[in-house]
């Protein structure tokens, strides 16, 4: 396991949706709580914004998901309104996704990075964000091509029990 990378890694997925509506499904608040969050708050200047507003960079948000009770803060560092974003995540690490048309669909390309080296963080981190991002991905994949959610959203259930 020593060539194994503790600091980064990607997920790759090709979904047939107009890449407009998933760059959405990453920056507003109505978008990313159909397939990712309980609860999504996008902040600008400390005021959040309505949930149809793209966030934009430097803004701050604030997340929750079902079976945790836990709220995740973190900033966008970059977006061009398009095809290109990139949010801080699970402390210092951030996250960059990629939006690219191929073949009808549109490839989407997660890559999570800058993760420490602790053994905490290669547990927690490393392997369970990768973990989590694999099950977010396919459910964002089928709820924009087919309408299902495949969250668990019974909060008498915590963690993921469906990945």
């Amino acid at each position: 396991m020593n060539s194994f990378d503790w600091t980064s890694f990607t997920r790759k997925i090709a979904i047939k949706a107009p890449m407009p509506q998933l760059y959405a499904a990453w920056t507003c608040t109505a978008e990313i709580e159909k397939w990712f969050l309980r609860q999504a708050l996008f902040m600008r200047n400390e005021t959040i914004l309505d949930a149809d507003v793209l966030a934009e960079p430097g803004d701050t948000y604030a997340w929750n998901w079902y079976g945790y009770d836990v709220t995740e803060n973190g900033r966008i560092t970059a977006a061009n309104g398009y095809s290109y974003l990139q949010f801080s995540f699970a402390g210092n690490c951030l996250v960059d996704v990629s939006l690219e048309e191929q073949h009808g669909f549109v490839v989407l390309t997660l890559k999570q990075h800058n993760i420490p080296v602790d053994e905490h963080s290669k547990r927690e981190i490393r392997l369970g964000c990768a973990s989590g991002w694999s099950f977010f991905l396919l459910n964002l994949k089928s709820v924009y091509e087919g309408g299902l959610d495949l969250r668990n959203r019974d909060e008498r259930f915590t963690g993921h029990i469906n990945n």
